[in-house]
C-alpha cells in the first residue's frame, strides 16, 4: 500500500483533530489508519523546532504530553519522516511549516 501524500492526508485535518485530540491537547488514541495518523503526527512534529537537535529524553519528554505509549510516536515520526535520527539524536526532518 502506498503512503499518501501528507497534503492529501491534510485535507480532512480539521476532522481528523477532533475525533482524536483532546481539549488539553493530548491524544485519546493514536490512529491506525495511516491517513489520520499522518495529521497527527504533523500536529506533533510541530513541537520541533526546525534546525535544532534533541537528545531521545527531550522527544521522549515532548511526546509524553500526548500519549504515554512514548515509543510507538517516537518510530511513527521517524518511519514517517516527519523526524530523523542519528546516534541517538533527532532534528525535524518533514511536516509542514506555518510561512
Amino acid at each position: 500500500m502506498d503512503r499518501p501524500a501528507l497534503d492529501d492526508a491534510l485535507r480532512d485535518q480539521e476532522a481528523v483533530l477532533r475525533a482524536f485530540v483532546r481539549p488539553d491537547g493530548s491524544l485519546s488514541a493514536i490512529p491506525t489508519r495511516i491517513r489520520k495518523r499522518l495529521v497527527v503526527l504533523n500536529l506533533i512534529a510541530q513541537r520541533f523546532e526546525i534546525g535544532r537537535t534533541y537528545e531521545e529524553t527531550e522527544v521522549n519528554n515532548t511526546l509524553r504530553a500526548f500519549h504515554d505509549d512514548v515509543a510507538a510516536l517516537r518510530r511513527y515520526l521517524v518511519e514517517e519522516g516527519f523526524l530523523d535520527r542519528r546516534h541517538g539524536v533527532y532534528w525535524r526532518s518533514g511536516g509542514t511549516v506555518d510561512a
